[in-house]
């Protein structure tokens, strides 16, 4: 006996029958790639096929290009595409297609600009545009074009030009549904590409509940710099997509899409040893140097050696053939290096050999979401093992909201340390002498922090080390002092004879002298 279920589609008076066969036949259907990998992790996979998916977007989000990636994607597995455009012509499709090196002859795109030659000569029009058909000969334009190529995957391109057709809502949406209708029993998925600009509050809540799945692309303006594009997918029936927003940018070639970073997915095994830094004064502080999968936040005013002291370590684990990557906000790479050399830290060998790579990182350009894919890269590609992200600020000036800042860092040091990447974060405070502070409250949730100080002593200026914590093991309580020339980075015994050296007004309650010299160059 054969069972007929009803289903009544929300938002839509209209009934439509299926036989419990057909029911099941349509759960198994395989996956359809969209051929862009970045959107595939967020989906696990794809698309499930022969569905009814939106994909909604103010004008200039890349709908046009993500919805060419998908039929590019299907005519190199073999399967037919047609791209349906109202709102383009062929030419001004082509241009976006040649954009990104790609060709519009690989699948079939129907305009309707060429209406007269589908309804044949006998309907003639020289006053009339495309758009001011009446909109059931428009459907069955759509329909005939379908029922002759037979294609597997099918852009829609866009709801808004359909809206305008049909003049009242109900309608468009009775024309949308058997759209669906239509699609339904022929091993097709189709996505609909809408502007948003027919719905008075941008989306049309009757079309997402009507369709299979909801993808949304924005960009957004910000005051200064590059607008920030971002993803997001509202729903997809039956997939444990990846949720929230995910960053992305529109390359040559196409979107390029960074997955929003779960750091729980990326639990890794490690020796979880310790990374010295070649200088068994400055180790002894840390007892030993910082637990590989650690972060230490190195923070202070500017000029007492925050960065250089974070170099001192990456070129220790250079020279023990670590791979290392410094990602660079603040200071040109020339100049660092040049600074580096200046302080007997020679870091061309191993730029040069590959084992250190050093990324300008402009924040005005670009979004924290690709910064987090760079930063995996290097861990995912290059093996990376220890990591410097020079300066917080920097980042910050990449992430106006301080507190999605926060979250995001907190996610991608804990994917760090499941990956055991030891990991050096920069972070200046305001101010040079006396009560100090800053602006980005990250502390907490860096594994060790250190703290460099100004202080006067004997008509100088000299610089103070401190471990503040060590969530890693032991750590000491002292102060010493740092002293960064000619000869490299050095660190003196504790400041016993000195109080209030955190302060930067310590006072000097001794009789000798246990300060550091400068040591001529080379000794």
């Amino acid at each position: 006996m054969r069972c007929i279920l009803l289903f009544l589609d929300a938002g839509c008076h209209y009934r439509t029958a299926m036989t419990v066969g057909h029911l099941h036949a349509m759960t198994e259907n395989s996956t359809a790639a969209t051929g862009n990998d970045g959107l595939d992790l967020i989906l696990k996979g794809g698309l499930p096929a022969n569905r009814l998916y939106l994909l909604e977007g103010a004008p200039g989000s890349g709908k046009t290009t993500l919805a060419l990636q998908f039929l590019r994607e299907g005519v190199r597995l073999g399967e037919a595409a047609l791209y349906i455009t109202l709102s383009e012509t062929r030419e001004e499709l082509a241009v976006v297609a040649a954009s990104h090196g790609w060709s519009i002859d690989e699948f079939d795109v129907f305009e309707f600009g060429s209406a007269a030659e589908v309804l044949g000569q006998s309907r003639q029009q020289s006053i009339l545009h495309p758009w001011e058909m009446e909109l059931t000969e428009t459907v069955e334009l759509i329909q005939n074009e379908v029922e002759r190529i037979k294609p597997r995957r099918v852009v829609f391109d866009s709801l808004s030009e359909m809206r305008l057709l049909s003049q009242d809502s109900l309608r468009y949406r009775r024309q949308v549904l058997a759209l669906k209708q239509f699609f339904a029993g022929r091993e097709t998925t189709v996505i609909l590409v809408d502007d948003m600009t027919g719905a008075e509050s941008g989306r049309d809540s009757h079309l997402h509940s009507l369709c299979h799945g909801v993808i949304t692309l924005e960009r957004l303006t910000l005051d200064f710099g590059a607008a920030r594009r971002r993803l997001q997918v509202q729903k997809l029936r039956g997939v444990d997509f990846t949720a929230g927003f995910h960053d992305f940018n529109i390359r040559e070639g196409g979107l390029e899409i960074y997955p929003r970073l779960i750091a729980s997915d990326h639990h890794g095994k490690f020796v979880g040893e310790q990374a010295q830094s070649g200088l068994p004064d400055l180790d002894k502080m840390l007892a030993g140097g910082p637990m590989r999968g650690t972060s230490t936040l190195i923070t202070g005013p500017a000029g007492t050696g925050k960065t250089t002291l974070a170099l001192q370590y990456i070129h220790a684990a250079c020279e023990r053939g670590e791979c290392c990557t410094i990602f660079e906000f603040d200071e040109r790479i020339g100049t660092l290096l040049t600074r580096a050399k200046a302080f007997n830290l020679d870091l061309d060998h191993h730029l040069a050999s590959g084992c250190l790579v050093i990324q300008q990182i402009d924040p005005a350009e670009m979004s924290p979401g690709e910064f987090i894919a760079r930063v995996r890269s290097e861990v995912e590609q290059r093996d990376v093992r220890m990591v410097a992200i020079d300066s917080l600020n920097g980042y910050l000036a990449a992430m106006p909201q301080e507190q999605q800042l926060i979250l995001q860092m907190h996610e991608l040091l804990s994917y760090l340390s499941h990956k055991g990447v030891v990991t050096f974060l920069i972070n200046p405070q305001h101010g040079l002498v006396g009560t100090m502070s800053t602006s980005l409250n990250i502390s907490y949730i860096a594994d060790a922090v250190v703290l460099l100080r100004f202080f006067e002593a004997e008509g100088r200026i000299r610089k103070a080390i401190s471990v503040l914590k060590n969530r890693g093991g032991m750590h000491e309580d002292t102060i010493r002092e740092l002293r960064i020339d000619r000869s490299g980075v050095r660190v003196g015994a504790p400041l016993v004879q000195f109080k209030g050296v955190l302060t930067g007004t310590p006072e000097y309650i001794g009789s000798g002298n246990p300060l550091l010299e400068e040591h001529p160059y080379g000794a």
